[in-house]
């Protein structure tokens, strides 16, 4: 059973309920509002869609690991096969001139 109760809103609040409601069906706009509020924005709500969120993605995180992990075994052969170095990061000899 419906119960009845004060509310005090902003202006702007009750005008944006009036624009959207049609006569005699606020209150069934205003619970229609806060139901939907309380499902989506709970605890429970957003863990579930983090987890969808993480399903969905799994599969880019994947690609990107394999991307990282192609040019990581790249890398790694060129160090093993010692390739020659075509500048020295050393300064050796040279002075500054300044």
């Amino acid at each position: 059973m419906a119960k009845r109760i004060n509310l005090i809103l902003e202006p702007e609040t009750e005008q944006t309920i009036n624009r959207a409601a049609k006569p005699g069906e606020r209150s069934r706009f205003i619970n229609r509002a806060v139901q939907y509020y309380a499902a989506t924005h709970s605890p429970d709500a957003l863990r579930e869609r983090l987890k969808q969120s993480a399903v969905r993605d799994r599969d880019l995180a994947d690609e990107i690991a394999n991307d990282f992990r192609a040019v990581d075994r790249e890398a790694w052969q060129g160090i093993s096969r010692k390739e020659p170095r075509t500048k020295s990061f050393t300064r050796g000899a040279e002075r500054s001139t300044s």
